[in-house]
This record gives C-alpha cells, sequence and structure tokens, in this order.
C-alpha cells in the first residue's frame, strides 16, 4: 500500500511502515499510557520532541489477517472493504506524515483525515479498474461517504474533524468523479491528484471549494 501511494503521488518516503507496526494490544496500551484514547483498530502515534518525531502505527492483527486471507488485490468486494480501509487509512496517515516531516512542513489532524479519505477512493477505484467483475455493494461515492457511521465514543472535536474532513474529501473525490469519469486515471487526474497532495491544508481547502470541484 505504501509503495502504491508512493507511485500515485509521485513522492519518495525513506521510512518503510513496516518498520513502524505495532499489533500487539499491550504495546499499544504502553505506548499510549497516560493517554490512551478510544479503543481503535487503527492509530496513529505520534511524540513530537525536539527535531525529531517519535511515530508508530497501530493495525489491529485481526484486521490484517482478514486482509491477507481475502486480499483486496485480488478480489475487492463489500467483505473486505471495510478491512482494506482501516489499513489503508494509517498507510495514508504514517506516510503523509513522513513526507510532509522530511520538509519540515506541520501538518493538522484535518489534513491526515482528509487526505486518507482521498487515497482510500484512488485506490479502490483503481482496483475496481483492474477488477471489472468486482462489487461494493454500492457505487463507490456512496459506501465511502454516505454509508459510514461515526464510532459514538469520539469527542464532540472529533466528531466535528471527522465530519468535516468527510465532507470536504467527498466534494474534492466527487469533483474528480465528474471531471475524470474514465475507470483508468488519465495523466490530467494524476497531475491534478499529485498537485493537490502537494498543497498545504488551506490550499487544499480552496481549491475544494473552487468552482472545478463545486
Amino acid at each position: 500500500m505504501q509503495g502504491q501511494l508512493g507511485r500515485l503521488y509521485d513522492v519518495e518516503v525513506e521510512h518503510d511502515v513496516r518498520d513502524y507496526l505495532v499489533t500487539d494490544r499491550n504495546l499499544l496500551a504502553a505506548l499510549t499510557a497516560g493517554n490512551p484514547g478510544r479503543s481503535a483498530e487503527e492509530k496513529l502515534i505520534v511524540v513530537e520532541g525536539e527535531g525529531n518525531l517519535d511515530v508508530a502505527l497501530y493495525l489491529d492483527q485481526g484486521v490484517l489477517e482478514r486482509l491477507a486471507a481475502a486480499d483486496p488485490r485480488h478480489g475487492i468486494s463489500g467483505a473486505n472493504l471495510a478491512d482494506f480501509w482501516t489499513v489503508l487509512e494509517g498507510v495514508s496517515h504514517f506516510h503523509y506524515l513522513a513526507w510532509n516531516a522530511a520538509f519540515d512542513k506541520p501538518v493538522t489532524l484535518l489534513e491526515l483525515e482528509m487526505q486518507a479519505e482521498v487515497d482510500k477512493y484512488v485506490s479502490t477505484r483503481m482496483l475496481l479498474q483492474s477488477q471489472p467483475d468486482a462489487t461494493l455493494g454500492g457505487p463507490l461515492l456512496q459506501r465511502l461517504f454516505d454509508d459510514t457511521a461515526l464510532d459514538p465514543a469520539l469527542a464532540p472535536e472529533e466528531v466535528d474533524r471527522y465530519q468535516a474532513a468527510s465532507a470536504l474529501a467527498g466534494r474534492y473525490c466527487a469533483g474528480l468523479e465528474s471531471r475524470y469519469p474514465a475507470a483508468a486515471l488519465t495523466p490530467e487526474m494524476l497531475r491534478e491528484l499529485r498537485t493537490f497532495y502537494r498543497l498545504p491544508q488551506t490550499a487544499k481547502i480552496g481549491r475544494i471549494r473552487s468552482r472545478g470541484f463545486a
């Protein structure tokens, strides 16, 4: 997944997400002692120090095992879609954070969530392109942006952030689908995606709200 994101956006990250992967809940509890937060199947842990970031990506072992048994590269469907998106979200967060950190660029939580939703859309669209008989149980945009339910354990500020990220990313992806309806990712669509990836949060939001993605 990380390699695909790197190729998609034409960005290089020197850190391999597998070197930062945690699947043991006991280790997760130790890493988040004092600030455990809510229980989740995916969690990016970031501790900022003087001139450095300590990072770990927790992914639930059960999710990884189910995804290995039903690899979406060989058959994406409504059955493995949620697990695919869970893992991809974590990898997306890690990749985007690591790439920006290499340039000393700050990243907000809203940016991470918004970019992850775009990554889910584009990555799933690419799988559907290579698997013409695959079905998700509904249109991709609907499954990703309309058929979701937020965790009731989320704090109010987290709910606001997730809703804002979903609304912005949903508008952007709907614009992509309208502007580039062909299944294949055209050179023009790739240029758009790569430009968007490199924009800071304010410019991303401005681009989404522009007439081109209205």
